[in-house]
């Protein structure tokens, strides 16, 4: 079925417009409550959120849909996205929600819900949430007498604090590195400054001033620069940056390169094959996963199974084939043995075992393989399906055919906006740019023809 609401990562749009209105978030609660309320136990439900200004706004319409149903809701706060998964499961709650829009600007926001075995929730049940949207849910409110009640557990947030902690091996401590970290003024700007400094490091922050307005703004995994300036300002040994909800992390070294999440992927599986710890032969990650990173894998005997962009299709991929790494190149690294989704904090937490084990810079450790030169452009479509078209076909089969076994193409419909991705790796820049450049204006003058 078409989805009216849900796209490849929750429910997510410019707040107070549709679909980003209390009046819906309410509804969700209500139908969300509806399907997870089975059994005769007292139904409970987690939700936590990042900074944004409209998170206010939709964490008290979600408290009115989901007591509504009958659901007990446990409040927690600004908290990371892998938090609210881990909490989900630790407070045996139903359901969990994380009110965010990641990295996206403050004006939109998102819902994000997890099943009580803190895995977002699988196509099927986010078909039916949709289905009852479309209801009146009337008959499926709580009898008076069974309406849920809420609560604020800010306090909460230590155990996700301390569960991160655990992650990093135990022969190891942060002490006598020095960290600067930008939480770009998100759900992390508490938690992960704490969690560096209780494991020994001199930690240095940006990003952690949240006032409703600034999340991403300018800082964090998608706006590097102001954490490259700090790195070198203080001279730190290494650069974290984090997003809004803090499940995706990239790496400034002390040089104040930006290290992307296939290299981290890269020195993890490293280190954990090294130790034993790698399953199942391999790791996960997205389509637009540079080539780099495959050759280097495979140099290693090990697989890069590749799935559909979306940190949730990686998820999928790793269960499937009992993998515990996975990521995407933007950051998200998920580490299964640790958490059900992704976790900058945890990720990052993996590399600085590896700093300071190897006793090397960021710089040598992080630089694992030269990528491939990789181009990436949009289309922007307004009407009709330009792929479909028997020229455009044709341009693609002939541009797969030049790249060969020296190269990739991928194209695809962006699951957020109206347009559609075109990029191309090869050892061969210009090839590549050519060739992009060819099916932008193929797939271009199609679209121009329709409107």
């Amino acid at each position: 079925m078409k989805r009216k609401y849900f796209g490849t990562d929750g429910i997510r749009g410019q707040s107070n417009i549709f679909p980003m209105t209390p009046d819906l978030a309410m509804r969700v609660g209500i139908a969300v409550g509806t399907i997870f309320r089975n059994g005769a136990h007292r139904h409970r439900v987690v939700i936590g959120k990042d900074t944004r200004l409209s998170g206010y706004m939709l964490e008290n319409a979600m408290v009115a849909g989901f007591t509504a149903a009958g659901l007990d809701v446990f409040l927690l706060g600004p908290i990371p996205t892998p938090g609210v998964a881990m909490l989900t499961r630790s407070l045996r709650a139903d359901i969990g929600v994380m009110i965010s829009a990641s990295h996206n600007p403050f004006r939109d926001n998102g819902i994000k819900l997890f099943g009580p075995d803190g895995y977002k929730l699988s196509d099927d049940i986010e078909e039916k949430i949709e289905e009852l949207l479309e209801q009146d849910m009337s008959g499926q409110l709580a009898k008076p007498e069974d309406i849920g009640r809420a609560k604020r557990v800010d306090g909460d947030i230590y155990r996700y604090i301390e569960q991160a902690k655990r992650t990093l091996p135990r022969d190891v401590t942060l002490t006598g590195l020095r960290i600067a970290i930008d939480c770009a003024n998100g759900a992390a700007y508490k938690v992960a400054p704490s969690a560096l400094w209780e494991l020994g490091a001199e930690v240095v922050t940006i990003g952690t001033e949240p006032n409703g307005v600034n999340i991403n703004l300018e800082c964090g995994s998608t706006h590097p620069a102001a954490l490259q300036k700090k790195v070198h300002e203080v001279r730190a040994d290494i650069g974290i940056a984090l997003d809004g909800d803090a499940d995706r992390v990239l790496i400034i070294d002390e040089e104040g390169t930006v290290i992307d999440g296939d290299q981290l992927m890269a020195v993890i599986a490293d280190s954990w094959a090294a130790d034993g710890m790698l399953k199942g032969g391999g790791i996960a990650a997205t389509v637009m996963s540079n080539l780099g990173l495959e050759r280097y894998l495979q140099a290693r005997r090990l697989k890069l199974h590749r799935t559909k962009v979306g940190d949730r299709y990686v998820v999928e991929q790793m269960r499937q084939d009992g993998l515990n790494v996975g990521g995407e190149q933007s950051g998200h690294i998920v580490l299964s043995d640790f958490g059900t989704t992704g976790d900058g904090l945890v990720a990052a937490l993996q590399i600085l075992a590896v700093v300071k084990r190897q006793g090397k810079a960021v710089s040598e450790i992080c630089r694992r393989f030269e990528p491939v030169p990789q181009v990436l452009k949009n289309v922007r479509v307004a009407a009709g399906k330009p792929l479909e078209d028997a020229g455009v076909q044709q341009a693609i089969a002939d541009a797969e055919a030049q790249l060969a076994k020296n190269g990739r193409l991928l194209i695809r419909p962006s699951g957020t906006e109206p347009l559609i991705r075109v990029m191309a790796e090869g050892d061969d820049r210009g090839q590549v740019e050519r060739i992009v450049d060819e099916l932008v204006n193929v797939i271009g003058s199609v679209r121009s023809a329709a409107a």
